[in-house]
């Protein structure tokens, strides 16, 4: 009998072996769309979740994968497209939350958010808790992509979701630590019951992430010059595919966060349990999760 075996003991999350289903966001270009040729190339059994139709069937149509759309600046397609991964994904045994970027300016989304917090933090933490039943049920692993930029973060207890003066880069940073918390956060509350989580920093890769900025970034990421002293979207994706192809409790420990496959320094913040908390429940009620939900 195929069994999942799950202890919490800060070191042991034995996940399914073998062939897994992984649902990948952002995975219409850059390390998510790597990813997905890789997992696919190891015999996972991957879904491509993109925001563009065209540019997520094009990844997903020589895979031969499912694939869905969905823009995460609205959560009424996270909603949409939380019900259609339930009807049509009935399992799903790695859920890897890659979508995201950096903006320009400050915009808020038709739901009323600002759009960096909603993209990169508020949309994966909806999806994640409406997929939170069958995850459980699997013994799943949530894989975030998070970044070195958490380092600069500065939320706070009193500070949460984009209270700060607004940047890009501060903006983004937040989102960031905000997506280290969010993985703590899983393992605290959901670890005993079998669910496993991890984040990582794929490193400066040579994608189309800061194309809707002005800021330096953008010259880093595309120009030559600039695109030369950065990682292939392939060798940004090594460490996503390392946890969704890998064992919590035998090859990374749920809760912690990697580098190039290895565990990478966090933030102080990062390991701050009031404000992992207060970020939960603050991002519980932005996007409408019920006193009663899982999320509470």
């Amino acid at each position: 009998m195929d069994q999942d075996t799950h202890e919490h003991d800060g070191e042991r999350h034995e996940q399914r072996p073998g062939r897994r289903t992984v649902v990948i966001t952002g995975a219409s270009d850059g390390i998510g769309a790597a990813a997905a040729r890789e997992l696919t190339r190891r015999g996972h059994d991957v879904v491509v979740v993109g925001r563009s139709s065209e540019k997520t069937a094009a990844v997903a149509g020589p895979l031969g994968v499912r694939h869905f759309t969905a823009d995460f600046a609205r959560l009424d397609d996270v909603r949409r497209l939380a019900a259609d991964l339930r009807e049509s994904v009935p399992r799903i045994d790695v859920l890897v939350n890659n979508a995201g970027g950096i903006f320009d300016r400050r915009e808020l989304t038709p739901d009323g958010l600002e759009r960096t917090w909603q993209v990169n933090h508020l949309a994966p933490f909806l999806l994640t808790h409406l997929l939170l039943d069958g995850l459980l049920v699997r013994g799943a692993a949530v894989v975030n992509t998070s970044s070195v930029a958490a380092r600069i973060g500065r939320l706070s207890p009193e500070t949460l979701v984009d209270d700060r003066p607004w940047s890009p880069q501060r903006a983004y940073a937040d989102t960031k630590l905000a997506n280290l918390l969010f993985t703590r956060g899983l393992d605290r509350r959901y670890g005993p019951h079998g669910l496993s989580a991890a984040a990582f920093h794929p490193g400066g890769v040579a994608t189309n992430f800061a194309s809707g900025t002005s800021t330096a970034l953008r010259f880093l990421y595309s120009t030559r010059p600039g695109r030369r002293l950065m990682r292939t979207p392939e060798q940004g994706a090594e460490t996503l595919v390392w946890l969704a192809d890998g064992a919590a409790g035998r090859d990374w420990r749920s809760g912690g966060y990697y580098e190039k496959r290895k565990p990478a320094r966090a933030p102080s913040r990062a390991a701050d349990d009031a404000l992992a908390d207060a970020l939960w429940q603050r991002s519980a009620e932005l996007v409408g999760l019920t006193p009663g939900h899982p999320a509470g």
